[in-house]
């Protein structure tokens, strides 16, 4: 049995009420067996069926509560099942946001959406199936064993000895499941990566002529998927001969013995049908446990990718006590690192930043000069190797914590536009605003024409399945979350890179308003918005190689002088 199911709320109860109705339902297959083997037993003897009827109703009831102990069983594994998939699903969902966009990137898209989509429910598949399965392993196959004790010695071996065969082969052929099973998951992360990164770059892949190339890089991955589940098959295949096989085999053994001290006479006709009927009824929960658990196995190894994602620390430190950012705050960073794969420095702050009150901080940069990683610190996306930050004179190890992260509003270059109503997309962050706040919001966003422009207005549906926007009306949905959250520090990563000039000027004059009254931080390649800028911050390569105010910058003829001059096309 899997250990890692103890780990599971609840678990241990819906195990002990399993238990418990295994054992009423061992007695019932007793007990119509014992009805059966009497009531034919009877007839062989020249009993009349009015004399036997009596048993004959008795095995009927016996079977009714059977099957009926065999749906309450499957309905609470069900019900615990269904619970525990949903609570697993949440916990995941929960802290894949803890984790942020950076282990996201590093997980990838496809492995994503597996686990989320598919491994949750293969998950639930896996204890609706398992759980009710090996109670009855460990409960109906001891009753029947110890009652055969009584009624046949040379049977009772029989079924004892085979059983420990069948146990013996279960494990051996579990172990090579397993592997098998741990080969495929692992090739279908690797598919559905491929997969969905070929459907989002599938016109890049086309323009730049390498989709046949990208085509066989799946076609390898998938090769490789359908390798391990062929052999994964085939164990199961293996194991369900056996399982059929030894069952067959001690079944006909213990008929042999039977029928040989029936010929004898040293055995009555009665305890021999006892044994018979009985003899199939210890070996089911075996047979049935053994099928469904190598059909079922990519729900255990979705349930171990599941339970690594919430095994992944996440720094939770106290932040309460982070007060609310106001003009007299002050954010610090010193000798901060960050470090990304192969422990290559991402980030690296020597020299001492302070970000103060109420002002506009422009973070500029060449393309992989580390502008987006230097946003992703600050909101709490990315944790830091080594250094200190301290917020209002406190000292802390991470910005990832609620009582931050509740105070900063995010804008990246892509918003992300969900597939729900225009409205539903405008107050997705705050789900109670009033049906003012987002008429007010979309007004002061520039989204007027838009909401014009629709034939039902707030309530037309947009995003994937909706009507499509130009990156200039995303940018103005996200302007409009962020007027209706009303925070205090506003983290702007490239939002007008994708865009042409004159939609970007036209943009700006929309977002000056809401950098008022905050901190805000803006990273751009864009140098014309450094005119709006009270601090400016120069990343080259991961450093930090300049800062101060834009016209002393400028002055000094450094790297922000050479990046305006290489800009205007001086």
């Amino acid at each position: 049995m899997d250990k890692s199911l103890f780990k599971y709320k609840g678990f241990k109860i819906v195990m002990v009420a399993l238990m418990i109705l295994s054992i009423i339902q061992g007695f019932s297959i007793i007990m119509q067996a014992i009805y059966l083997a009497g009531s034919l037993s009877d007839l062989f003897a020249g009993h009349s069926f009015q004399e036997v009827r009596g048993q004959l109703l008795g095995f009927l009831i016996m079977i009714a509560v059977r099957y009926l102990i065999t749906a309450v069983k499957s309905r609470i594994a069900y019900l615990f099942a269904a619970k525990t998939g949903t609570a697993y699903r949440e916990a995941v969902i929960e802290k894949l946001f803890q984790l942020g966009s950076g282990f996201l990137s590093q997980m990838g898209s496809g492995q994503t959406v597996t686990l989320m989509m598919e491994g949750v429910a293969k998950f639930r598949r896996y204890l609706e199936l398992f759980i009710p399965k090996f109670s009855s392993m460990a409960v109906i196959p001891l009753m029947i064993g110890i009652y055969m004790l009584f009624v046949d010695l040379k049977s009772a071996i029989v079924l004892g000895v085979t059983f420990v065969i069948l146990i013996c082969f279960m494990i051996l052929l579990g172990w090579a499941a397993q592997k098998n099973a741990d080969a495929k998951w692992e090739s279908y992360e690797k598919l559905s990566n491929h997969f969905v990164d070929s459907l989002r770059g599938i016109e890049t892949l086309r323009y730049l002529g390498i989709s046949r190339r990208h085509e066989k890089q799946i076609a390898f991955v998938s090769e490789n998927y359908r390798k391990s589940t062929m052999s994964t098959l085939r164990v199961a295949f293996l194991s369900s001969f056996a399982l059929d096989f030894f069952t067959m085999l001690g079944v006909a053994t213990i008929a042999v013995f039977l029928g040989v001290q029936l010929i004898d006479g040293t055995m009555m006709l009665y305890p021999a049908l006892l044994s018979l009927i009985l003899a199939p009824e210890f070996f089911l929960p075996v047979r049935e446990i053994g099928t469904d658990f190598h059909a079922s196995l990519d729900g255990q190894e979705a349930g171990k990718a599941l339970q690594e994602v919430l095994d992944i620390p996440v720094s939770h430190e106290t932040s309460s006590t982070i007060k609310e950012w106001s003009t007299d705050s002050e954010l610090i960073l010193n000798g901060v690192v960050i470090k990304g794969e192969e422990e290559r420095e991402r980030l690296r702050i020597d020299n001492k930043i302070e970000l103060s009150g109420v002002s506009n901080i422009g973070v500029i940069g060449a393309s992989g000069s580390g502008k987006s990683t230097f946003v992703s610190l600050l909101g709490g996306f990315l944790e830091a190797q080594a250094g200190d930050i301290q917020v209002n004179k406190q000292d802390i190890s991470s910005l990832a914590q609620t009582a931050w992260r509740e105070q900063v509003t995010f804008i990246p270059q892509h918003p992300y536009i969900f597939n729900l109503s225009l409205r539903e997309n405008i107050r997705f962050y705050r789900p109670t605003a009033t049906e003012a706040e987002v008429i007010e919001a979309a007004e002061r966003a520039g989204l007027n024409d838009l909401i014009d422009s629709l034939e039902f207005g707030l309530d037309a549906f947009v995003g994937e399945s909706g009507r499509q926007m130009s990156g200039g009306q995303e940018q103005r949905v996200a302007l409009a979350r962020a007027y209706i959250e009303e925070r205090p520090v506003m983290l702007l990563d490239e939002p007008t890179a994708h865009l042409d000039i004159e939609t970007e000027s036209e943009l700006k004059e929309t977002m000056l308003p809401l950098f008022e009254n905050k901190l805000v931080v803006l990273a751009t390649h864009r140098l014309h918005w450094m005119n709006e800028m009270d601090w400016v911050i120069v990343l080259d390569k991961g450093q930090v190689v300049e800062q101060g105010l834009p016209h002393k910058l400028f002055a000094k003829k450094g790297t922000y002088y050479q990046l305006v001059q290489a800009q205007l096309g001086a």
